[in-house]
C-alpha cells in the first residue's frame, strides 16, 4: 500500500463514526464517498490509475476526458455508476447526468443498479437522503430526485438527446460508457454514425459547464476513441486521454492488489480463451481482423518527393455511373511513379477523388484531375478495359487525353488487392501522411468496410504502373 492511500484510508477511519464530518469528507471527495457508501464494490487495494480516475471527476476544469482500461479495471463501476451519484449528491451540484452505453439494455442496467443503491444502501440513505420518490420519474429510463431537483437519464448510443433538459437545465454530466462494440465499428458507415451522434446529438446537448466522459475500449483505428485521441493529439480537441492497459511497458500489472503476481495474470489469460481478446481487452491493443489483406503496420508514408527517378504522373480510375444511395463511388487514386523493375516506387498523391458522379461529370472530373496533379499538363490516365468504361477511355482520348485501358480478365476483387499487397509491404508504394486517411481505411477494412472504390482505383494505377514499366503485369493472380 502506498503512502497516499495509506493516509486517506487513516482519514477515513476517524470520519467513520462522526457522521457529520463523514458527510462533509464524501460531500468534498468522490474518491472518499465512493470508499465509504460503495465499500462492497472494493475487493482489492485500490491502484494509482484509480485514483488519477477519481481525480478527473473531482477536477472541475476538466471538461471533458477519455479514458480507456483494460476489461474489469473498474472503470465503469468508477465513472457510470459511483460518479453520476456524486455529482449530484456532492459538491459539484450537477442537476442533469446522462448515461449512455451500446444498447438500451446496457444503459438501463447501470440506471437500474444506482436506483438499487438509492432505495437500499443504508449509510448513503442516512447520509444523504432519504431519496423520495418523484412518482412517475423513476422508470427504467430515468431517474428523479425532487429534493435535489435532478434526472438521471439513461440513453442508447445513437439516440437523440438534442435539445433534451430537466426543467431549465441542459445535461451537465454525460457519460458515454462503451458507445461502441465490434460489430459498430466494422464499416466506416458505423463508425461515421457514432462520431457524428457524439457532435451531432451528445456535444450539442450539453451547456457550456457541461463535463463529457467517454470511456470504453479500442477496437478499431477509426473507432470514436481514435478519433477523440487523434483531435486531442492535433490540439483540436481540449481534453484528457488516459490509457490503462493491465500490464505496463515493463509487463508489471497496473493493478496489483489485484494481480499480486504472474500466476493471477496467466490464469487470467487463460480464462480470456484467445489471443486477440487477450491484447485486445487487457492489452489495449488493436487486433487486425485475421482475413485483413492489408494491415495499418504495413502503411509506409512519405515526407518529399525523390529529387531522381520521376518517370510520369497516372491516375487509376474506378467507374460507377450512377448517383443511387445504395451505389459505389466512381474513385480516382494518382500516384508519382518513379524507377523501373522492382526498383519502381509509387508515391501516392492526397485528396482521391470519392464521389457518386454520372457519366458527364466522371469525364470533366478525370480531365480535371489528370491536369492538376500534373500542375497544369496533361497526365496518364488507366481505367480498367471492361463495358461501357471502353466509351470512358475512347471520349478522353477524342479530347487529347492519355487514357489507357487495364486488361483485368475478370479476376475478383480480393484477389487483385492481394496481388499487390506484397508492394504495399515492401514499401515500393507509398503514401501521404494525410490526406488518403480514407483510401487506408478502405485498404485495411477491405471485405468489411462496405465501399472499396478507391482500393480498387488503387490496384488499377498499380496494373497499369507495372505494364508501362516492365512490358506486362510483373504480378499473377493468386
Amino acid at each position: 500500500m502506498d503512502r497516499i492511500t495509506d493516509d486517506r484510508n487513516k482519514i477515513l477511519e476517524k470520519v467513520t463514526s462522526d457522521p457529520r464530518a463523514r458527510r462533509e469528507l464524501c460531500y468534498r471527495s468522490h474518491w472518499y464517498f465512493f470508499k465509504t457508501y460503495f465499500a462492497k464494490y472494493v475487493k482489492y487495494p485500490s491502484a494509482p490509475f484509480h485514483r488519477e480516475m477519481f481525480d478527473i471527476t473531482e477536477d472541475e476544469n476538466t471538461q471533458q476526458a477519455v479514458i480507456v482500461a483494460f476489461r474489469g479495471s473498474a472503470k465503469s463501476t468508477i465513472m457510470s455508476f459511483s460518479y453520476p451519484l456524486w455529482a449530484i449528491l456532492g459538491r459539484l451540484n450537477k442537476k442533469f447526468v446522462v448515461i449512455s452505453s451500446q444498447t438500451q439494455q446496457q444503459s438501463k442496467l447501470i440506471l437500474a443498479n444506482i436506483r438499487h443503491e438509492l432505495e437500499t444502501n443504508t449509510p448513503l440513505i442516512n447520509d444523504f437522503g432519504p431519496f423520495y420518490e418523484d412518482a412517475g420519474e423513476w422508470s427504467a429510463n430515468s431517474l428523479v430526485l425532487p429534493q435535489f431537483d435532478c434526472r438521471i437519464t439513461a440513453v442508447s448510443s445513437g439516440e437523440s438527446i438534442r435539445g433534451i433538459k430537466h426543467h431549465e437545465n441542459r445535461p451537465d454530466l454525460i457519460i458515454c460508457d462503451d458507445v461502441e462494440d465490434l460489430d459498430s465499428v466494422k464499416t466506416r458507415e458505423g463508425r461515421d454514425k457514432t462520431y457524428q451522434w457524439l457532435n451531432g446529438e451528445v456535444i450539442p446537448a450539453g451547456d457550456r459547464n457541461t463535463k463529457l466522459i467517454v470511456i470504453g475500449n479500442l477496437l478499431h483505428e477509426d473507432s470514436l476513441i481514435m478519433r477523440l485521441k487523434s483531435e486531442i493529439e492535433e490540439g483540436k480537441l481540449k481534453a484528457i486521454y488516459k490509457v490503462y492497459p493491465l500490464l505496463d511497458e515493463n509487463d508489471l500489472p497496473l493493478w496489483s492488489g489485484k494481480f499480486p503476481t504472474e500466476k493471477e495474470i496467466a490464469e487470467l489469460k487463460q480464462r480470456t480463451g484467445s489471443e486477440s481478446a487477450w491484447q485486445r481487452e487487457y492489452m489495449l491493443k488493436i487486433i487486425p481482423d485475421q482475413n485483413q489483406v492489408v494491415r495499418k503496420e504495413w502503411i509506409h508514408y512519405y515526407d518529399n518527393f525523390p529529387n531522381e527517378g520521376y518517370k510520369y504522373i497516372a491516375t487509376g480510375i474506378d467507374l460507377a455511373i450512377s448517383l443511387e444511395s445504395s451505389a459505389d463511388f466512381t474513385a480516382m487514386v494518382s500516384g508519382r511513379v518513379y524507377g523501373y523493375l522492382d526498383k519502381m516506387k509509387i508515391y501516392l498523391l492526397p485528396n482521391p477523388v470519392n464521389e457518386r458522379l454520372e457519366f458527364p461529370n466522371a469525364i470533366e472530373r478525370a480531365k480535371l484531375v489528370s491536369t492538376s496533379v500534373g500542375g497544369g499538363s496533361r497526365t496518364r490516365i488507366a481505367v480498367e478495359d471492361v463495358g461501357y468504361q471502353r466509351s470512358f477511355i475512347q471520349h478522353l482520348n477524342t479530347e487529347g487525353y492519355t487514357a489507357e485501358s487495364v486488361k483485368i480478365s475478370g479476376q475478383e476483387k480480393r484477389a487483385r488487392l492481394i496481388s499487390i499487397t506484397a508492394l504495399i509491404h515492401s514499401g515500393n508504394i507509398l503514401f501521404p501522411k494525410s490526406g488518403a486517411e480514407q483510401l487506408i481505411q478502405q485498404l485495411v477494412g477491405f471485405g468489411v468496410e462496405k465501399h472499396d472504390d478507391l482500393a480498387d482505383a488503387l490496384v488499377i494505377l498499380i496494373l497499369h504502373s507495372l505494364t508501362n514499366n516492365k512490358g506486362e503485369p510483373s504480378v499473377r493472380w493468386l
